[in-house]
């Protein structure tokens, strides 16, 4: 059984003037069991249900796709979490990750990678914003504060079992409207000095005429 949980976009103020073209930017969160794919506005979950190995990641592909290779000016990816590299299905995540980034190659779709620091960082202002709580509770709060975000500053409303999801690929999206000159709402320094780590593609859009 596969599930999409789509999020209503809302419309929040945005420091672009009304009217004016804004690229589109797509945030990928890469997951075997829940991809959040997101854009300026709107966030979804991509979840396979049942499905395993490469019936998964085609079915996987498919939904990302079907996002991206109509149009999509930038793709922001996340990378990998190098300290959970011994996680079971490392090497299975990292074959989904390869698939989708040599799906953009193939496309001449261009794609950043934002590792997870990165993009929390630029939702919190810092790397690790829950290290104040008990060790066990860390990732936990991080998540939903990354997700407060999403809602509160980016409008999206985050919902059901793929609501992380849906707020991690939020921000990567807005990473990448920053970066090209179109944030959609203003971001403090103490955040955007995350962007200058991220691993930025040579070619970009132009504004359309």
């Amino acid at each position: 059984m596969s599930v999409w949980l789509e999020s209503a976009p809302v419309t929040l103020p945005s420091v672009q003037e009304e009217g004016e073209w804004q690229p589109r930017v797509i945030g990928l969160d890469l997951s075997l069991t829940s991809t959040g794919i997101a854009g300026a506005g709107w966030a979804l979950a991509a979840r396979p249900g049942k499905r395993r190995g490469h019936e998964r990641m085609d079915w996987l592909l498919g939904a990302i796709g079907l996002r991206v290779k109509d149009g999509a000016d930038l793709v922001v990816v996340e990378g990998a979490a190098y300290a959970q590299g011994g996680q079971a299905g490392h090497h299975e995540l990292a074959g989904l990750w390869w698939l989708v980034t040599q799906f953009l190659w193939r496309h001449r779709i261009p794609y950043a990678v934002a590792n997870p620091h990165h993009r929390t960082i630029y939702a919190t202002g810092r790397a690790n914003p829950a290290q104040d709580f008990p060790r066990k509770e860390r990732s936990r709060v991080a998540k939903g504060m990354v997700r407060s975000v999403a809602v509160e500053r980016y409008g999206v409303e985050c919902e059901g079992p793929g609501r992380y999801d849906q707020a991690d690929a939020t921000i990567l999206a807005a990473m990448g409207l920053d970066w090209l000159g179109y944030p959609t709402v203003p971001v403090p320094d103490s955040h955007r000095r995350a962007l200058e780590a991220v691993r930025w593609p040579d070619l970009i859009p132009a504004a359309a005429n």
